[in-house]
């Protein structure tokens, strides 16, 4: 008997166990004698049926053999045949995930987790909610994600499905704007983590990446990029070039975030030469889409470079299991770069879109595009639109507690009034950029279109 098998005989309910050999029994048509044989008596095969003992392994394994059943059947409640039919749906809703088939991934994994069959089947429900989980987020409905992952976190397997789980749900309350959650949850799974010996894995150093970006996005910049210098030390120690591509891929977007865009954009290439060549299609196309940004930001920017890296990113994103930050960042960045190569119109379109199909679910990529939107009004000399462009992006940010991304709107809106003369309402601005220290105007927002004058 497999050794899955053998712990279930003794974890399984007796009652549950006895009715299902009852039923076994009867289907069968043989009495308990004949179940008995030498092995047993009678009365023993009646208490094991009422549920009053517990048979031991090899005993059920021939009680199973008199039956006609497999042990499998008699453990779970379902046949091995009906189990590898589980299985083979589980994997093809997995392949819709990872190929980008979201909707279809979600239905799949619904349909499942419906199923009687699987009620049975611990480890198969909870892969199957795992599928779900993901499925949501990449869906758009990260609030269903959060409660799925949640619950899903509460039982601490210290598999890597768990961590991998945990590493979602930080990045869904990151996304949604609960930077304290994200820090917190993911802090107590570092400590989980540590206790039982796992922090040497690809995905615990990827968990505390996820935690880092929420430490930066809150504004605590220094100690996130410390994070991640010790992730790569952890990479280094593993000897996990995948591990310390990820690594490398987050130093570069902080680097970036905090205006030092020539560092950032080696990183970034070394990071993407390592992903490309692990096979990750999503992390490639997004890793991608930071080197297209990685291009926007050096001085000076680069946005046809930028615009023909982030479009072959959008075409491999349409194939992963790409979640709607993910489509939101290559959006905004795209518009970034067509502001620059001075088609504001179609900059305005993308921005506006990005806007529009993140605001309740990525806050923080939302308010990013109502920045840029408050520069292209800038340039067609808008200014009360601009004003009300980046208002809209400080609040959006201010209630998700986003200080530091906050902070570096204020000041821009500051410089932007400044120039228009208004400065009692651009010195108001710059004393609530001060929430935050190291702001500087990044190298998008600041740039006008290559076509200005």
């Amino acid at each position: 008997m497999r050794a899955e098998l053998v712990e279930l005989t003794r974890t399984v309910d007796v009652v549950v166990l006895g009715a299902r050999l009852r039923s076994a029994r009867l289907r069968a048509g043989i009495t308990q004698a004949d179940v008995a044989g030498t092995a047993m008596s009678v009365g023993y095969v009646s208490r094991i049926e009422s549920g009053q003992r517990r048979p031991d392994p090899d005993l059920l394994e021939s009680m199973a053999a008199r039956l006609g059943v497999d042990v499998e059947e008699l453990l779970v409640g379902v046949s091995p045949d009906r189990v590898t039919e589980l299985h083979v749906a589980l994997d093809r809703a997995e392949l819709a995930l990872v190929t980008g088939s979201a909707a279809e991934a979600l239905a799949s994994a619904e349909l499942l987790l419906a199923d009687p069959d699987v009620a049975t089947l611990t480890e198969l429900r909870r892969s199957a909610s795992y599928v779900r989980a993901g499925a949501l987020e990449a869906t758009g409905d990260v609030q269903a994600a959060i409660l799925l992952l949640e619950d899903l976190a509460a039982d601490e397997r210290g598999d890597l499905a768990w961590i991998d789980g945990l590493t979602s749900l930080c990045r869904c309350y990151r996304d949604s704007g609960e930077l304290g959650r994200a820090i917190e949850i993911g802090n107590q799974a570092a400590r989980r983590i540590e206790e039982l010996g796992l922090e040497g894995l690809d995905e615990s150093i990827r968990l505390s990446l996820t935690v880092a970006a929420a430490y930066f996005e809150q504004g605590d910049a220094d100690y996130a990029v410390r994070l991640c210098q010790r992730a790569v030390d952890r990479a280094d120690a593993i000897d996990s070039p995948v591990a310390k591509a990820m690594a490398y891929w987050n130093s570069s977007a902080m680097e970036s975030r905090r205006g030092n865009a020539a560092a950032a954009l080696p990183l970034t290439q070394r990071a993407l030469a390592v992903i490309e060549a692990s096979q990750d299609a999503r992390n490639v196309a997004r890793l991608r889409t930071q080197l297209g940004i990685q291009h926007l930001l050096v001085d000076p920017p680069q946005p046809t470079e930028a615009l023909e890296v982030l479009t072959r990113a959008a075409d491999e994103l349409a194939l992963t299991s790409a979640a709607p930050a993910d489509l939101a960042d290559n959006r905004l960045a795209q518009a970034r770069a067509r502001f620059l190569l001075g088609e504001t119109e179609v900059a305005r379109q993308r921005a506006t879109e990005t806007v529009e199909s993140v605001r309740s679910t990525v806050p923080l990529v939302a308010a990013d595009a109502l920045a840029l939107l408050g520069q292209i009004a800038v340039h067609d000399g808008a200014v009360d639109a601009a004003r009300t462009h980046f208002q809209e992006a400080v609040l959006l940010l201010s209630a998700v507690g986003a200080d530091r991304s906050a902070a570096q709107l204020w000041f821009e809106l500051a410089g932007l009034l400044e120039t228009v003369g208004d400065v009692t309402a651009a010195l108001d601005a710059y004393r609530r950029s001060a929430a935050a220290t190291g702001m500087v105007a990044s190298a998008t927002r600041r740039a006008a279109p290559a076509s200005a004058t």
